[in-house]
């Protein structure tokens, strides 16, 4: 993956070394599904969602459609609309870059584990030559994966991060994804974890659209939402099993 990592931040020594700490990074061996497969699915993704020249911008200008029953702008397009001055085009570099450090940083510790990822990017990036704009612009999309809810309208960059970094979700391979999230938090005990991630999921499928892109909604939306439905009715199904016991 080194070639993928230059061809963002060049091949100068420090940007060698740095890719090569981040690789190392996301090849911990405590990790079992944040690991460089997950790194290498999210560019996947990025690169399914930016499509053809032109096509980020057709597809953010797409979102701005109206509720035919109401007239208004429905979901999130409602945000995105209100933005009539705001930036179409993205900025793929910071976007790949942002995949690449979002969670360089691995112990299990939402929130503290993206902001310490955003200060990694931040350490790192200058040393590799990239500009300051870019560097904050990458720390502030690594830090948005700490929720993926805090994103104001027309945030293009923003947008493409979230929802790469969610597209496992309509993906297949779905429960091999959540055994592997169950692995990571072993520790966890098993009515303590079923109670945690059936919350997490009820919280994502009370949101009208997973997906901020037209593009990822057209891809993942409705996979994603019978794989969470499937995996929150067995949770909840051995919820029910250990409270009998």
């Amino acid at each position: 993956m080194i070639d993928e990592w230059t061809s963002l931040a060049g091949d100068s020594p420090a940007s060698l070394a740095t890719g090569a700490e981040l690789i190392a990074r996301w090849s911990e061996p405590h990790r079992r599904y944040h690991t460089l497969d997950h790194l290498a699915a999210v560019l996947d993704a990025i690169s399914r969602l930016a499509g053809p020249p032109g096509h980020l911008a057709a597809d953010l200008t797409s979102d701005r459609t109206s509720d035919p029953a109401s007239g208004r702008a429905s979901g999130h397009a409602a945000g995105l609309a209100s933005d009539r001055t705001a930036d179409l085009s993205a900025d793929l570099v910071a976007v790949r870059l942002a995949a690449w450090f979002h969670d360089a940083v691995y112990d299990g510790l939402p929130g503290r584990d993206e902001e310490r990822s955003a200060q990694l990017a931040q350490a790192r990036l200058p040393r590799c030559g990239v500009p300051v704009a870019r560097v904050a612009e990458v720390a502030r999309l690594v830090r948005l994966t700490a929720a993926h809810d805090t994103l104001a309208g027309g945030d293009r960059n923003g947008a493409m991060v979230c929802d790469a970094d969610l597209a496992v979700l309509g993906r297949p391979g779905y429960d091999e994804y959540a055994a592997r999230i169950r692995q990571e938090y072993a520790h966890v005990p098993d009515d303590l974890f079923r109670a945690g991630r059936a919350e997490v999921l009820r919280r994502l499928l009370a949101v009208p659209s997973l997906y901020r892109t037209a593009r990822a909604r057209e891809l993942w939306e409705r996979a994603a939402r019978a794989n969470m439905s499937g995996e929150l009715a067995a949770l909840t199904a051995a919820q029910a099993r250990g409270d009998q016991a």
